[in-house]
């Protein structure tokens, strides 16, 4: 029988339900009200053709308080009238785009690797080609700009097309996810709470597939929403060169730590299919709306915004942020690191030079079979339970530090991800808890702290 998603939560029921609704509703209009403050002048020649205004960067120099006041003296009608149609042009480059990287991860060849094992004693089995997948798509990507078949500028002039195309198809998207975890479950890790709203937002199955091969969250997750933030990054860098003659240093400082901070990701993708985002979170709006349209629209605002305002940083500023940033990288990746080797080797590894300290637990799956998991407690893991988040944290600062401090919305991504993490941080210590009880507890009495050292 499959098993239904776990209804508990996190908050009260009255504050969960007023998140999702708040989401599902809230976020398609701000991704729309960023990029209209963000993007280049020339949008302005489309939406004029398509008979909208729309509200750019150049218009409001990237001010919050110019678009507040814009809505605020126009209400809904200004709204409607910034908000760009999705147009032939943008559907045409989603689908090229999206059809290229399924493409990719299904005929690329690469390692077998096997995810854990699920609340129902299953343990799915990957492809691991994410490496493969993100050199071919730069490399073809910068070759068709370099030998003059597309130019990425393109991409730019349309963005507020394609984030618009984004919103709809991929509401469509996980409409067709709702259905076929009903009707068509890929594993025993699906079912319904009996709750249409908990079931489109948090999803119906854990490991959806399309055939045998095709891993849906690995390409929502990677192969689409992060994959398309190195692409988008680059992209910006395009059109500031185009626009100036030149790339200014804030711009190469942010597309370079963006550029190393996903390059990093699909280095340790496999690691990634145990997180929290792969292993236990289904697929549903949560998840696969916000990597198909959060993730190109708010990730990469920094960049976006950099383009049309560029900044001398100087050589040394420059230098003293980009080696900052990927320092905070190199430790988030080594956080995970030192994890997956740990899991790899079954505890019988070192941890910086010594043997790890850790915890032997044990819990029930949802079948009634017992299963044993250990717990780190040493190394970068005996800092904080969640100590991996705080570099991360700063690497987003660092990549957007650069913009200086003249707006606000460039900062807007990384006060998001503090929230996001936080708010996971605490649903993956409540899982756990639930998951290993006394073991989880002792687990907290020693490792405290639950991301910053010390303080928190």
């Amino acid at each position: 029988m499959a098993a239904a998603p776990e209804t508990k939560t996190v908050h009260s029921p009255a504050l969960t339900y007023f998140s999702m609704l708040s989401l599902l509703s809230l976020c398609p209009p701000f991704v729309i009200l960023l990029s209209a403050n963000a993007t280049l002048s020339c949008l302005l020649k489309y939406s004029m053709l398509l008979g909208l205004r729309w509200y750019t960067m150049v218009h409001a120099d990237g001010s919050v308080a110019q678009t507040w006041n814009y809505l605020k003296q126009h209400g809904l009608q200004g709204f409607i009238d910034i908000w760009p149609r999705p147009t032939a042009i943008a559907w045409k480059i989603i689908f090229v785009y999206g059809a290229f990287e399924a493409a990719l991860q299904l005929l690329l060849p690469g390692k077998r690797v096997e995810g854990p094992i699920s609340p129902t004693g299953n343990r799915p089995v990957y492809k691991a080609n994410g490496m493969a997948a993100y050199f071919v798509t730069l490399v073809t990507y910068i070759s068709l700009w370099w030998f003059e078949i597309f130019n990425p500028t393109v991409v730019y002039d349309h963005l507020g097309e394609i984030y618009s195309a984004l919103i709809f198809g991929s509401l469509i998207f996980c409409v067709f996810l709702y259905i076929k975890g009903h009707v068509a479950p890929s594993s025993t890790d699906s079912g319904s709470s009996g709750n249409f709203i908990i079931d489109f937002y948090w999803g119906m199955e854990l490991y959806p597939r399309i055939g045998k091969n095709f891993d849906i969250k690995v390409f929502t997750n990677c192969r689409f929403g992060m994959m398309s933030w190195a692409v988008l990054a680059v992209t910006y860098c395009i059109k500031q060169y185009e626009l100036n003659g030149k790339v200014s240093d804030s711009m190469l400082v942010n597309t370079t730590l963006m550029l190393v901070y996903v390059t990093k990701f699909f280095w340790w993708e496999a690691g990634y299919w145990n997180t929290m985002d792969i292993a236990h979170d289904r697929a549903g709006f949560y998840i696969c709306w916000g990597c198909l349209v959060w993730v190109p629209s708010v990730y990469t605002s920094p960049g976006m915004y950099l383009v049309n305002h560029p900044v001398n940083l100087g050589m040394q500023l420059a230098l003293y942020i980009l080696v900052a940033g990927v320092l905070c990288i190199y430790i988030n990746y080594d956080c995970d690191r030192q994890r997956q080797e740990f899991r790899r080797t079954n505890g019988k590894c070192k941890i910086w030079g010594k043997a790890p300290s850790k915890i032997e637990a044990t819990y029930t799956t949802t079948s009634g079979e017992t299963k044993t998991s250990l717990l780190l407690t040493s190394g970068w893991w005996g800092l904080a339970r969640h100590f991996h988040y705080v570099p991360e944290i700063l690497a987003a600062f660092f990549w957007t530090v650069p913009a200086l401090f003249n707006h606000f919305l460039p900062y807007f991504y990384v006060v998001f991800l503090t929230i996001l993490l936080f708010d996971r941080a605490k649903r993956d210590d409540d899982r756990c808890r639930s998951k290993y009880g006394k073991y989880w507890k002792l687990y907290c009495n020693k490792v405290p702290y639950k991301i910053i050292p010390g303080i928190y």
